[in-house]
């Protein structure tokens, strides 16, 4: 599947609840969500790992859309490498955080 039928899945899926909740209650559900990943990778449970990762994605996908973020698009600055210097591995200086 790609980004971009993800994200109409998920809009499928969701959407209808996702715009009721708005964007500010959907990102609390977002970060809930990446703590409950961070929880899941300090534990070795693949099941869980590949479950909170889903839902990573899945939560990201649904405020993206609300957001009104083609998450294809937002993908394809990555197309040719890091954003900042252009090269794949990246180049940037160590220590220096690559704009995103």
């Amino acid at each position: 599947m790609t980004i971009e039928q993800f994200q109409r899945v998920i809009q499928g899926t969701y959407g209808e609840r996702d715009a009721a909740r708005g964007l500010e209650r959907t990102f609390m559900w977002f970060v809930e969500e990446v703590g409950e990943l961070a929880r899941a990778l300090r534990e070795d449970d693949p099941e869980a790992h590949l479950e909170e990762f889903g839902d990573v994605l899945a939560w990201l996908t649904t405020t993206a859309t609300i957001a009104g973020v083609d998450l294809q698009q937002a993908a394809q600055r990555y197309a040719d490498g890091c954003p900042k210097c252009g090269k794949s591995p990246c180049e940037c200086p160590r220590g220096e955080i690559p704009t995103q």
